[in-house]
């Protein structure tokens, strides 16, 4: 007869509750489940379809400290949907961790790569004796029952408060992340990490429909930025019906935070769809309409992104001609970046300070180009960059006189009628594409 003993392995690692260090992107604490994106409240406020899907942690991150060498994380999902036709599971279902390196500069570590409702992925060793800064990006496209963070027996783990204020973006499949490879590529995380900013991600697969119940919920988080990102969700006759109530309701409740409304992004294909191009043309031409009006009428602090470049001018940016790859959103992160730079600058900000526009939409090389630009401060600069793969800088021009121009009450049926402020000859060897002006004025760029 013998006698045997079994011993249990001791785990390496002991494990935290996410929700003791905190996360970034849950706007509100009163919720149905811990990592959902709108309060508990909303299920009674929003259509089922918006509801079911703020169930999804999109947006969310962990940021916090730690001396380990290896990091591992347990996460359990809420549907057994791990991936989707068009996205990986990655993007879906996965966790996306990145680290500050020695320059302040977040780069990319490990992905959590998801094979069932339960799942777990240690991180390789790292070099010994530091004490790192992580962000980890919870699932898009799924729910997170429970998220546990496992640091060797010994090691530090700390919370990390969040960096400012949110910025908050409110749009559809696209700003809910589709179709990123990772949790981190999607155009709000990235802007998150250049901007050091933490971000609230209220996209909505399909809903995002600019509607008032959703502003008003929007008006109870004390952000840094709006950014109302619809018109893919919209008809051009919504959007004219929609766009200026909701912004009077964030406006009346937040008087003095920034407001961006963005054009879509153009459809990869639409040079072979001449009416999709003109549906889209339309909802665009809405958009505007609504913004020179509210414009016009005084509201403050509302800003303006145009859709175009935003995905580049190669077609090369989506997955199915409308949500983005990785690709595409880096690029139209690329896009955002200057005008969020901008709005997050100190000091008040009015819509004429540093504005313009070019007397056309399109030209040909030879052409003169004129531009129309309000600005008050005494000199400006300007800087051309043609978009495409990578931002080509083609032209800059310094200390450009600025003169500041009223923004006339009829600007919506016609225009401001600014006077020329300056212009150049383009030049015969530009390549055909899309092109952006930025301007700078101190600490001010648009």
């Amino acid at each position: 007869m013998f006698l045997l003993m079994l011993w249990a392995a001791a785990d390496p690692f002991l494990f935290t509750d996410a929700n003791k260090l905190g996360v970034e992107g849950r706007a509100w604490t009163t919720l149905t489940a811990p990592y959902d994106r709108l309060p508990a409240k909303a299920e009674k406020e929003v259509r089922s379809e918006v509801w079911s899907l703020s169930r999804h942690s999109a947006g969310m991150a962990v940021r916090f400290r730690s001396d380990a060498e290896r990091l591992a994380f347990r996460w359990k999902l809420t549907n057994k949907r791990l991936a989707m036709d068009h996205m990986p599971a990655t993007g879906v279902s996965g966790l996306d961790l990145y680290v500050r390196d020695e320059r302040g500069t977040w780069r990319w570590l490990a992905v959590g790569r998801p094979t069932a409702l339960e799942n777990q992925f240690e991180t390789a060793a790292l070099p010994p004796g530091k004490t790192r800064e992580y962000l980890l990006y919870l699932p898009l496209y799924n729910g997170i029952a429970s998220l546990e963070i496992g640091t060797p027996r010994g090691a530090t783990l700390e919370s990390i408060a969040p960096p400012g204020k949110p910025i908050v973006f409110y749009g559809t499949s696209i700003t809910h992340g589709a179709c990123a490879s990772r949790p981190g590529m999607t155009t709000s995380a990235i802007l998150g990490r250049k901007l050091n900013r933490p971000i609230v991600n209220l996209g909505f697969s399909g809903n995002g429909k600019l509607e008032l119940p959703l502003g008003k919920l929007l008006t109870e988080i004390d952000a840094a930025v709006y950014v109302i990102d619809c018109l893919p969700n919209c008809s051009a006759a919504e959007v004219k019906e929609r766009t200026i109530p909701l912004v009077k309701a964030i406006r009346a409740a937040r008087p003095s935070t920034p407001i961006l409304l963005v054009e879509d992004r153009t459809y990869a294909n639409t040079h072979a769809y001449p009416a999709r191009a003109k549906d889209q043309a339309a909802r665009r031409a809405a958009l505007r309409e609504a913004y020179d009006q509210m414009t016009a009428e005084g509201v403050a602090s509302l800003h303006y992104l145009e859709g175009p470049a935003q995905l580049g001018d190669d077609d090369e940016g989506t997955v199915d001609g409308s949500h983005p790859t990785d690709l595409g959103f880096l690029r139209q992160a690329a896009v955002f970046e200057p005008k969020l730079r901008y709005l997050l600058a100190p000091g008040p900000i009015s819509s004429n300070e540093l504005a313009g526009y070019p007397q056309e939409q399109s030209y040909a090389p030879g052409d003169r180009v004129s531009f129309r630009i309000s600005c008050a401060e005494p000199t400006f600069d300007a800087i051309i960059e043609r978009l495409g793969a990578k931002v080509e800088v083609v032209h800059t021009q310094r200390g450009l006189k600025g003169t500041r121009h009223p923004i006339p009450a009829d600007a919506s049926a016609n225009g401001c009628n600014w006077p020329e402020t300056w212009a150049f000859t383009l030049p015969n060897d530009w390549r055909s594409g899309y092109y952006r002006v930025r301007l700078t004025a101190g600490k001010r760029t648009a």
